[in-house]
């Protein structure tokens, strides 16, 4: 009886395991040559399944290649969710950009990913952006409406605030190349990614602090 019970886990944890080794492999195909120049055959054998098995999860590579970008997306917008009222406004936005940076530190593959979606005009991930993002970004607009109001910050409108910790903080994922030939470092560095910060860190803050 125990082990009948056991078995539906377990199932399930197999089945969570393969979607994720067929999400990352993807996510690698992808990201250096887009939709149209990925195999499936190549996806499945990075994976470790047969195309049959990748298939069954996923019907189709353009399928396939949404649930990689909104998987993305997920990872990307974590740190946009924990941004809250109750938090002091200058530590919540400094710790936004450790996280941001962080993200782009650990998951440069999916950020450069995002960014050629994006430059395509997002044909795949329109109502994603339009619906979910765009409801999330607005909730947090609030905040920082709200923040400014209190006189907590200064006057700035939040969406552009937005625009311009996304391009400052990915930069140093889709650009990662041009940062390591200018600076010959990466964010991998961790006296590196600690300038990083501190600097993204001081120019933004500076920007947004009421005086």
């Amino acid at each position: 009886m125990k082990s009948d019970e056991k078995k539906p886990g377990r199932r399930s944890r197999a089945v969570a395991a393969k979607r994720a080794a067929i999400l990352e492999a993807a996510l690698t195909f992808f990201s250096q040559y887009g939709i149209h120049g990925t195999s499936l055959d190549k996806v499945a054998e990075r994976a470790d399944v047969s195309k049959t098995n990748l298939l069954y999860y996923y019907p189709s590579k353009e399928v396939l290649y949404v649930a990689v970008l909104k998987e993305i997306l997920y990872v990307w917008l974590a740190p946009l969710r924990a941004l809250q009222h109750d938090h002091d406004p200058l530590t919540a936005i400094r710790q936004y950009i450790r996280l941001k940076l962080e993200v782009s530190r650990d998951h440069p593959q999916a950020s450069r990913l995002f960014c050629l979606e994006m430059l395509q005009g997002a044909p795949l991930l329109k109502g994603e952006l339009a619906g979910d993002l765009k409801a999330l970004v607005d909730e947090k607009a609030a905040i920082i409406e709200q923040w400014i109001a209190e006189g907590r910050l200064a006057g700035v409108q939040p969406q552009h605030l937005f625009f311009l910790l996304w391009a400052t903080t990915q930069h140093y994922a889709d650009f990662a190349s041009q940062v390591e030939a200018i600076t010959g470092q990466t964010l991998n560095d961790a006296a590196f990614f600690e300038q990083t910060l501190e600097n993204v860190q001081r120019m933004i803050i500076e920007g947004i602090r009421v005086r």
